[in-house]
């Protein structure tokens, strides 16, 4: 029983840190905070602090990393299905699973991500999370959506594109208040990404199925 008590306590601590750190990015910004602001808004000595994490580096490392393997780990276990879907469905059907999945995860994780993502958060975070969409989309494992050797482009213009466009796309979900459900954002996102911008924004005609997003819809549409 005392075990599970102290684990208990450990898993309160780590979380009133974690939640610290998010407020404190939000209120300060991350190169601005101080150990000494952390300990102070979870309500812990500086002990118990370091006693868990060497510093705010490591804190920022450990809760970013803790979201990049389960997101991963999220994408793996979808990917095998996308890509055999891919073989006998229209690629706005067969990748939709997945981009909902990616939207879900990110809806559940919301707070720390846009905290993370914002101009407020980690650099080399955002950089992190764009190669994530890059390295998901292009390479040559057989986890990936897209081979190098299928490219129509050189893949680094390509892979820095999708990671670029994706991380944009995300990056302006969160900062304007989540006002799309993951449905519609993977919606949005699946019609850029299979039919590509110039018909999104209209200037393109699609010829066969239609897309995803419904004729009324609009890339800055909001739920009622």
């Amino acid at each position: 029983m005392s075990g599970n008590t102290t684990d208990l306590r450990v898993v309160r601590t780590q979380q009133a840190i974690r939640d610290a750190l998010v407020e404190l990015i939000e209120e300060k910004g991350f190169e601005a905070m101080t150990v000494k602001d952390i300990t102070s808004r979870a309500r812990i000595n500086r002990g118990t602090f370091y006693a868990h994490y060497q510093d705010k580096y490591d804190l920022m490392t450990k809760c970013e990393e803790e979201i990049m393997v389960r997101l991963s780990k999220l994408v793996k276990k979808t990917i095998p299905s996308v890509t055999s879907e891919l073989q006998h469905s229209p690629p706005r059907l067969a990748i939709y699973p997945l981009v909902i999945a990616i939207f879900e995860f990110l809806n559940e994780h919301s707070r720390f991500m846009k905290a993370a993502l914002g101009t407020k958060g980690d650099m080399t975070f955002q950089t992190r999370f764009k190669d994530f969409f890059r390295e998901t989309m292009l390479g040559n494992r057989p986890d990936v959506l897209i081979h190098e050797e299928e490219c129509l482009v050189p893949p680094p213009y390509f892979a820095t594109y999708v990671g670029s466009a994706h991380f944009g796309v995300v990056q302006q979900w969160l900062e304007s208040g989540r006002k799309e459900s993951p449905e519609e954002m993977a919606r949005i996102l699946t019609t850029i990404l299979v039919h590509g911008p110039l018909y999104a924004a209209g200037l393109k005609k699609h010829q066969g199925p239609e897309p995803l997003v419904a004729e009324s819809s609009k890339l800055g549409h909001k739920r009622e």
